[in-house]
C-alpha cells in the first residue's frame, strides 16, 4: 500500500510559555501544503526500512515510521514490515515532513490491516510522536495550541491564492530555534486573528522564531523580504524554519530566487 505525506506550513507561532515537561506551549495555525513525500509498507519476512530521495540523517531505529511501527505492535498484532520512503519533503524546513510520515504510516496501517482504529485512537499514537504528527491525521486546516497537538477547527481555504514555498540552502534544527525564543503570553490569539482579511496579516501574525533564526541566519530573512518585494500579500518563516513561504494573488516571478533556493510553486 502506497500514501503520499503531505507537508504542512504555520500561519503564525506564538511561543507563549515555557512547561513544566520541557516543552514549550504554543499557538499556531496549521496548513496543508501539496508538497509530497511517498510512503509504501507491505508485509514481509523482517522489519526492514529504505528511503531514497533527500537523505534522511540519523539511524533508522530513530525513524518515526519505525517507531510508529512498534508503538502500534504494543497494541496490535502486526507483521514484519517492508517499509520504503522516498523523501521530497525538504528536512530542517519547518514543513512537518517527518511528522507527516509518522502519521501517514499510523493510517496506513490501520487500512492495510484493518485494525479499525478511530481518529481519536490515531491521534494517542500520533501525539506520543511528536507535536506535530497529531495534525496530519485529519490533514486540515487547525488551530493547534499548548505543545501543538491539541487543536480546533477553523475556516480556511487559502485555493483561490497561489502558494509559494523557497527552500533556502540551510538546515535550522528545531532546537537550535527553541534555545534562543522567549516566550511571552499573546494580547490576541492567532484563533481570532486567523479571520482577519488576509491583507491585514502582515500586520499581526507573526512567527516568534524569526527573531532568532533571522539573526543567525540572515539568508532566510532575505528570502522573506525578497517575497514581499515580489508582491506577496502575506509572507512568514514556516515552522521554526528554513523554508519561507509566500501567499500572492497569481504566480509570481521568483527567477532570481530560483538562482540560489529551491522553489516550490
Amino acid at each position: 500500500m502506497i500514501v503520499f505525506p503531505n507537508a504542512k506550513i504555520n500561519i503564525g507561532i506564538n511561543i507563549t510559555d515555557r512547561r513544566p515537561d520541557g516543552y514549550h506551549n504554543i499557538e499556531t495555525i496549521f496548513y496543508p501544503l501539496p508538497i509530497y513525500d511517498a510512503l509504501e509498507a507491505l508485509p514481509g519476512d523482517n522489519l526492514t526500512f529504505q528511503s531514497s530521495g533527500l537523505d534522511i540523517p540519523g539511524i533508522q531505529d530513530d525513524n518515526l515510521c519505525i517507531k510508529g511501527y512498534h508503538l502500534i505492535k504494543k497494541d496490535h498484532a502486526l507483521p514484519p514490515l517492508n517499509i520504503y520512503l522516498h523523501k521530497h519533503i525538504p528536512i530542517g524546513a519547518g514543513l512537518g515532513g517527518g511528522s507527516a510520515n509518522a502519521a501517514f504510516f499510523i493510517k496506513l496501517v490501520n487500512n492495510l490491516f484493518d485494525l479499525g482504529l478511530t481518529t481519536e485512537n490515531m491521534l494517542y499514537y500520533a501525539r506520543q510522536l511528536g507535536a506535530d504528527c497529531a495534525f496530519f491525521i485529519e490533514n486540515k486546516p487547525l488551530f493547534a495550541f499548548e505543545r501543538g497537538d491539541q487543536f480546533e477547527s477553523v475556516t480556511l481555504d487559502l485555493s483561490k491564492y497561489k502558494i509559494v514555498l523557497v527552500m533556502p540552502p540551510v538546515h535550522v534544527s528545531t532546537g537550535e530555534a527553541y534555545r534562543e525564543v522567549k516566550p511571552a503570553p499573546v494580547k490576541q490569539s492567532l484563533y481570532e486573528l486567523i479571520s482577519e482579511p488576509i491583507q491585514e496579516w502582515k500586520h499581526h501574525i507573526k512567527n516568534d522564531f524569526e527573531t532568532s533564526v533571522f539573526k543567525n541566519h540572515p539568508i532566510i530573512r532575505g528570502v522573506k523580504a525578497s517575497l514581499y518585494d515580489a508582491g506577496a500579500i502575506y509572507a512568514s518563516m514556516s515552522g521554526s524554519g528554513a523554508s519561507v513561504f509566500g501567499i500572492f494573488d497569481k504566480k509570481p516571478d521568483l527567477s532570481e530566487l530560483e538562482k540560489t533556493n529551491k522553489v516550490f510553486y
